[in-house]
């Protein structure tokens, strides 16, 4: 075990969380104690279906250095996150989920490496215990994200991480309702790293992250936070330019060889080629002016029904 930090916060998005909640309040209260001189730990309900805030509310009663905030509406994961994050007091804050899938018992080896100078340490699983579809498709869209962030020390990312709260100030005026903690985390620093943790199997329930969900998130990834996608609109583009003018070679060579060219055939799967592109190019299009519509409403990023510490509500965006 490293050494104490002086304050830590524990952040947990919940949703679906009634459940688990009691035990993992249970192992945190053993934890916390040995990591950090002062602790605090802070319950985001993103407007569970269930009776999330209701045991939210009783645990609060039994651990004075519980805090819980409700969300007016579901926002998502890192909207919730983002929430959590703001309204921690620590000097270093640790996320996790709400599933037990994250151990309480892992943290102080995401504080002893960020003790080196580190200023994000994620916790990394030793095995994805997902099915294998699921697990391809995370490690892919975690990877480029990764890439998109212009980390490449970083292969793999996920919600069990820790970092210093200082670096909530490089986003502290950002405002929209297409989040991505990380994204925003590589905005106030380039110093990441990783470690392997023990990640337990979910006892109760189901994830709430459908393929829907990660096709969602993954669009996101690459149309919300980077022009990645434009880019390779505009190769794909020239690179169908070029085949275009060798097709017309091709074209004028065997006209002025053989006399005659193959017509229909040849100009319907050209046709078809060239129009696909297009619409390929214009979905790209399409989805940044999404991004674009939906940040011009202003839509705020969370918005707090209550919270235990303050009874009162509070805009998203003033934190």
């Amino acid at each position: 075990m490293g050494k104490q930090a002086n304050s830590l916060s524990v952040v947990i998005p919940v949703y679906r969380g009634a459940d688990t909640l009691p035990e993992l309040l249970r192992r945190l209260a053993q934890v916390l104690p040995a990591l950090a001189e002062t602790f605090e730990v802070v319950l985001v309900n993103d407007a569970s279906p269930d009776d999330s805030w209701q045991v939210i509310l009783g645990l609060c009663r039994v651990y004075p250095w519980l805090k819980g905030i409700n969300l007016m509406r579901n926002y998502g994961q890192h909207n919730a996150t983002l929430c959590g994050v703001r309204a921690a007091q620590g000097e270093i804050v640790v996320t996790m989920d709400d599933d037990l899938q994250h151990p309480p018992e892992e943290i102080h080896v995401l504080l002893e490496k960020l003790n080196e100078g580190f200023d994000v340490v994620y916790g990394l699983p030793r095995h994805h215990p997902h099915s294998w579809w699921r697990n391809w498709f995370s490690i892919f869209t975690k990877r480029v994200l990764a890439y998109i962030m212009g980390i490449p020390t970083i292969h793999d990312i996920g919600a069990f991480r820790a970092l210093r709260t200082r670096l909530r100030y490089a986003f502290s005026k950002f405002c929209g309702s297409d989040v991505l903690l990380d994204v925003l985390l590589s905005w106030g620093t380039n110093r990441f790293a990783a470690v392997t943790v023990q990640q337990d199997e979910r006892e109760v329930g189901q994830s709430n992250y459908s393929f829907w969900k990660l096709v969602r998130v993954a669009l996101l990834i690459l149309t919300g936070f980077s022009t990645l996608p434009l880019r390779l609109a505009s190769l794909m583009g020239f690179a169908f330019t070029l085949f275009g003018a060798g097709v017309f070679i091709y074209v004028i060579v065997v006209y002025l060889t053989l006399g005659s060219v193959e017509g229909f055939p040849f100009l319907a799967s050209i046709i078809s080629l060239f129009s696909g592109m297009q619409l390929f190019a214009l979905g790209i299009i399409g989805e940044y002016l999404s991004r674009m519509f939906d940040r011009s409403m202003d839509r705020p990023t969370y918005t707090i029904l209550e919270r235990t510490d303050n009874p009162h509500s509070e805009p998203a965006c003033n934190e």
